[in-house]
């Protein structure tokens, strides 16, 4: 009761003595990260951009609408806005108590992935027709649970039996039913946000060495006896001293980007999309979008991205919570790590990956789990402008009740020695 009385006094004086500041206050105060927006709109605009000038003549030769993917990423994107705008305002802590439900229903889908065997391109990662791949609900899922599963164990997180143990027991489930599909990228993904998150909510630098030790002798594994895996490490090491020698997907994106030169050739004047370039539209966005905006659009992008891990850091040093602050890094560097792994292989830095672009490849599962991403981060942000919000109202309310005080004070020891005086 004293607090709302408080409130009611402080934001009377306010809006009595400052009426300035508080419409500034209006103005400026909206609740949501403004930086992460920007961004996020400014790469789902290129990604439509890329999107309609890689597809187009694929669209036309396979599906006979040269807008059939266009038209399709267009409906991805509505979807994950309406997700994310849904998220923005939804209480991220809800999530914690979702989190079980998650897994289970991720670990179910890749489950019926295996079974079901719908093999496209080789792999049996996708269902309803190759539209839909668990794996990348994994890779959210993996954030999330993990996120809401060390957060709410801090008390116990040096005792191995129930921190890292179980950890490393999930993770293993998780890349155990992904690289069997296989999705190396994703797997090692998934591995290595398992790592990285035991290590930003608090593990001990022992229990980490003991994560990355598993980490690496897991990604051995899966290069060796994977012959996917095995087959991409030989051709990137072959790559090394000579491009040539890498495999034709990688030599086509390098030609791209030799074609785009600094400047680029212009948006929809890509040659290599036309020539022979592998999933233009997806896996190798990157590539067309190197060659119609050139070297210094390239490098744009990668700063876009870069931005937004900055973003999203900040918002996770904001976060009113541990379980907020966890989540937000978790997410931002996920986001990151997908765009960086994408571009990486385009220019022969890292081994072969499949995984798309966030944002800007075309793609129904990747959109929507990045957007639902976007979402719980703007929520954080949302909550994080709340509390401090809060904190302001508090301080004013007790330096205005400390004023009143004050002049009260004043007003009466003057009073009284006025009132002496006459006497």
């Amino acid at each position: 009761m004293f607090q709302r009385m408080g409130q009611s006094v402080g934001l009377n004086h306010v809006s009595a003595g400052a009426p300035e500041r508080v419409a500034q206050r209006r103005i400026t105060h909206v609740g949501f990260d403004i930086g992460l927006i920007l961004i996020v709109a400014f790469l789902l605009v290129l990604g439509i951009l890329m999107v309609y000038s890689a597809s187009y003549d694929f669209s036309l030769r396979w599906m006979g609408n040269p807008l059939y993917m266009f038209n399709r990423q267009l409906l991805w994107i509505g979807l994950g806005l309406a997700c994310a705008v849904f998220l923005a305002f939804f209480d991220y802590h809800h999530l914690k108590y979702l989190s079980v439900l998650g897994l289970v229903v991720t670990v179910g889908l890749l489950v019926v992935v295996l079974v079901i065997h719908e093999d496209v391109n080789n792999a049996t990662r996708t269902l309803s027709g190759g539209s839909y791949q668990p794996s990348e609900l994994a890779k959210l899922i993996t954030v999330l649970y993990l996120s809401a599963w060390i957060t709410s164990r801090q008390d116990v997180l040096t005792n191995r039996l129930l921190t890292w143990i179980p950890l490393a027991l999930v993770v293993s489930v998780l890349a155990t039913l992904i690289v069997f599909q296989p999705d190396v990228s994703a797997t090692l993904t998934v591995v290595f946000l398992g790592g990285l998150l035991f290590f930003l909510g608090g593990g001990r630098v022992l229990e980490m060495f003991i994560v990355v030790f598993f980490i690496v002798f897991g990604s051995i594994m899966i290069v060796v006896f994977n012959p996917t895996g095995s087959s991409r490490v030989e051709s990137f090491r072959g790559s090394i001293f000579d491009p040539l020698k890498a495999s034709d997907h990688v030599q086509w994106a390098l030609e791209a980007f030799v074609n785009g030169k600094w400047f680029g050739t212009g948006i929809g004047h890509s040659q290599t999309k036309l020539a022979g370039l592998p999933y233009p539209s997806t896996d190798s966005i990157f590539a067309v979008f190197g060659e119609e905006f050139g070297t210094v659009g390239a490098i744009v992008l990668v700063l876009a991205f870069a931005f937004l891990l900055y973003r999203g850091l900040v918002i996770a040093h904001r976060a009113p919570d541990a379980f907020g602050a966890l989540l937000a890094s978790g997410l931002a560097i996920w986001i990151t790590i997908e765009a960086m792994i994408n571009m990486g292989v385009m220019v022969s830095v890292i081994p072969f990956a499949g995984n798309n672009l966030p944002f800007i490849s075309s793609g129904g599962s990747n959109m929507l789990v990045t957007m639902v991403a976007v979402g719980i981060l703007l929520n954080i942000s949302r909550q994080a402008a709340r509390a401090r919000e809060e904190e302001g109202r508090s301080f004013e309310t007790l330096v205005d009740l400390r004023r009143r005080d004050g002049r009260r004070g004043v007003s009466r020891s003057r009073r009284a020695s006025g009132a002496g005086g006459t006497e």
